[in-house]
């Protein structure tokens, strides 16, 4: 990747105070850890690595990352929001920097206010699979025999509290439909117990669900987005399958610790945001399977009130707790 590192360094110090502005052109004076909640091989660990290299070229220090795996992610976005060295950041879910202290009262950190929105970094629908023997060629043909089947249908998600968890509750909610949850310790399993027929239905990753279609396993009734995604062009959005007012997408994204000065705040958004738009960037979290965002800090902060107001609505209104 060749980045212009003058550049990158000066932009996100431009109308900055004197003093932020040198706080902020010293900084780093030391490596940069960034933390990663889930092990090695799992697709927050391996978008922080593909970060790395680029980001530490751009600083001129270099950039760990150290994988805290437990809690869904939280171990590690906690010990970021305790982070008082001003070089330790993390690459994080959405359910961390969001829903995480509405779904368990015990979670040490509030996402709102301990956390600093740096950059999102991608996004991606959610696909709604479904065993091969449930009835229907089209959406709504699949809608219809579902409703009709009520609580004598299951769906399957890596566990409660999951986004995968709260969206279908949602997806119950838009749709009338009513298949009851069983949690497994996460989506092989899920897919496992779809494909013998032990569950009809769960909401997946793209990566996930399209290698079990394309395999003839499963078949794929929609996906979560708004409209169609370029990560699986040849299926249409739940939303224009008749699902009116459903949309769910899953993201990852770069946050540090509230206490971080602003000016460097400022200064990894830039960095980071131009970084993943970089044309060979986008292209490996593509096929990660990411649509990169490469947002703005407020634009982060931003997608993390809709998400929280939008997820939390069900949480509430399901009561649904992940202790």
């Amino acid at each position: 990747m060749t980045l212009p590192r003058r550049a990158i360094l000066a932009a996100p110090l431009a109308g900055l105070a004197p003093w932020a502005q040198a706080q902020a052109s010293s900084w780093p004076n030391k490596p940069l850890r960034i933390l990663v909640g889930f092990p090695g091989g799992s697709s927050p660990d391996l978008t922080a690595r593909a970060l790395a290299e680029p980001l530490s070229k751009a600083l001129g220090q270099p950039v760990i990352v150290e994988a805290k795996v437990g809690a869904g992610g939280n171990i590690a976005a906690d010990q970021v929001a305790r982070a008082t060295d001003e070089h330790t950041i993390g690459l994080m879910i959405n359910g961390n920097l969001t829903i995480a202290k509405l779904l368990n009262a015990k979670t040490p950190y509030d996402p709102a206010r301990d956390l600093a929105p740096v950059s999102l970094i991608g996004t991606a629908p959610l696909v709604l699979a479904a065993a091969m023997d449930t009835p229907g060629t089209t959406a709504q043909e699949f809608f219809a025999a579902a409703r009709a089947e009520g609580s004598r249908w299951n769906y399957g998600t890596p566990g409660v509290g999951t986004v995968a968890h709260i969206g279908m509750e949602l997806l119950k909610s838009k749709s009338g439909i009513a298949p009851v949850h069983v949690p497994y310790p996460g989506n092989p399993q899920a897919i496992t117990a779809m494909i013998a027929g032990q569950i009809q239905m769960a909401l997946l990753p793209p990566a996930l669900a399209m290698a079990q279609v394309r395999a003839g396993k499963l078949k794929a009734v929609g996906i979560t987005s708004a409209g169609r995604s370029p990560l699986v062009p040849e299926l249409a959005s739940l939303s224009d399958a008749g699902i009116a007012g459903f949309q769910l997408e899953i993201w990852n994204a770069v946050a540090a610790p509230a206490s971080m000065p602003r000016a460097i705040v400022a200064k990894l958004s830039t960095l980071i945001s131009d970084i993943v738009r970089a044309p060979d960037m986008r292209a490996r979290l593509f096929q990660q399977g990411w649509q990169v965002a490469g947002s703005s800090a407020e634009g982060l902060a931003n997608r993390m009130k809709s998400d929280t107001a939008l997820l939390g609505g069900v949480i509430s209104a399901q009561n649904i707790k992940a202790e």
